[in-house]
């Protein structure tokens, strides 16, 4: 799974309606242009690629003032919101999704209803302990690595990287069980985005001929 075709549509699904200019702002806002591929280009081109195939509405306003194209904002569409839903469920299932997926997932978790996303993650701990068994089956932890030489150092950065992550899942899940964040259906959730008028920090600065205000 992309993760940059999660964080377009999250980030479209939360602003309601939005310019590329403002998707790219709330993606770097979170940091997302650091730990996924949501550099400027790959978000404008998903933008219009989820609109070719139907996830997206794009709307065409007004041109610039300064003379610039028309500006494009974008809707989600049903049929994008249910990739849109889909996509995140998958991101908190499977426990080997990379980093920038896993995150992503994170970020939009309260867009699911509490009991959801804590049966989510407690299947991802499932298959996080399947595939723990699998590696012991041919590696015993209490050994040490050198039981199979220096590739024994694969295996062990296997078993600890599972453990932490299993670690992790379920100080998450104790989290959410026991009331914190605002989820689906319970009232206004927490959404990290900014105001057109208010500075982003962590902006490159580079904008595109089409997001002109």
């Amino acid at each position: 799974m992309s993760a940059i075709r999660l964080l377009v549509l999250g980030a479209v699904r939360q602003h309601g309606r939005a310019h590329g200019y403002q998707v790219r702002n709330d993606l770097e806002y979170w940091g997302a242009h650091e730990w996924s591929n949501a550099k400027p280009g790959s978000i404008y081109h998903a933008l219009k690629q989820l609109a070719k195939q139907g996830l997206l509405h794009a709307h065409e306003v007004a041109p610039s003032t300064v003379g610039g194209p028309p500006r494009t904002e974008y809707e989600i569409t049903d049929q994008g919101t249910e990739e849109y839903l889909r996509l995140l469920r998958e991101a908190l299932t499977s426990y080997d999704q990379q980093m920038d997926v896993k995150s992503a997932a994170i970020g939009f978790i309260v867009d699911l209803p509490r009991a959801e996303a804590v049966a989510l993650l407690k299947e991802r701990t499932r298959g996080i302990d399947q595939w723990r068994a699998s590696v012991t089956e041919h590696y015993i932890p209490e050994d040490g690595p050198e039981q199979l030489g220096h590739i024994g150092e694969i295996m062990n950065l296997w078993i600890h990287t599972a453990d932490a992550e299993a670690a992790w899942t379920q100080g998450l899940i104790d989290r959410i069980e026991g009331g914190a964040y605002t989820f689906a259906g319970e009232g206004a959730p927490f959404v990290g985005v900014l105001r057109d008028d208010e500075e982003n920090p962590y902006a490159t600065g580079e904008r595109h001929p089409g997001d002109a205000r």
